[in-house]
């Protein structure tokens, strides 16, 4: 089963980079507080800039004795980042209003529930 548990975090974790890909396309940053204000062109600079620092980290820890706590540290942010995506459905600056987008968002947040059931019970 443990095969199995990384197999599905790393789905999860790829419709993840494939939503930040996606992200760069919409233009994300004009919904955080600090990048919203910024012109484009530096923006989309500091955001993908800020990304290659998390993967690092992310991957760094995956690959390390703290998988387990970057599961749930990922998984309880994949759900709560798919809940985020939820409430600011209506924000008139998100551009994440096509069936792509969502077919990539909201199952992030499903698959993060599932695999922490499964984590969860491994660890009983």
């Amino acid at each position: 089963m443990p095969d199995l548990l990384l197999i599905l975090f790393l789905l999860n974790f790829s419709l993840f980079l494939l939503h930040e890909m996606d992200a760069i396309r919409h233009s994300e940053w004009r919904l955080f507080i600090i990048l919203k204000d910024m012109e484009d062109s530096k923006a989309y600079k500091v955001f993908t800039f800020i990304h290659l620092f998390l993967y690092v980290v992310i991957l760094s820890l995956l690959f390390s004795q703290y998988q387990t706590i970057i599961f749930w540290v990922l998984d309880l942010f994949f759900i709560i980042h798919a809940i985020l995506h939820f409430i600011f459905e209506r924000h008139p600056r998100n551009e994440f209003k096509n069936r792509f987008s969502r077919a990539i968002i909201y199952p992030i947040g499903f698959l993060a529930v599932i695999h922490l059931v499964f984590l969860f019970n491994i660890s009983i």
